[in-house]
């Protein structure tokens, strides 16, 4: 999703380049809004992009102390899921 917006973002921004001669009020109102839009929009993608490199770090953090502390349930869980994932595959 990031990859597609930050595409569009490109293509815009192409557009607004490719504009930039044109004359005209309409073209150049819409061209100021664009690229207010774009800047608005690069913001947004920045902080959703922090935000989930710091949740994803957070996660991994938790994770890790939990392996830590009880390493032998996180093998019984691991052993778990990998029993109901052949016994499902083999059903079928």
């Amino acid at each position: 999703m990031l990859s597609s917006f930050k595409a569009l973002c490109d293509d815009a921004e192409e557009l607004v380049r490719a504009t930039a001669n044109d004359a005209g009020e309409k073209v150049a109102t819409a061209r100021r809004r664009i690229e207010q839009r774009l800047e608005e929009g690069k913001k947004t993608l920045a902080d959703a992009q922090s935000y989930l490199s710091e949740k994803t770090k957070e996660a991994t953090d938790v994770a890790e102390t939990y392996l830590k502390e009880y390493p032998w349930s996180a093998v019984g869980i691991a052993v778990g899921i990998g029993l109901i994932l052949g016994l499902l595959s083999r059903r079928n």
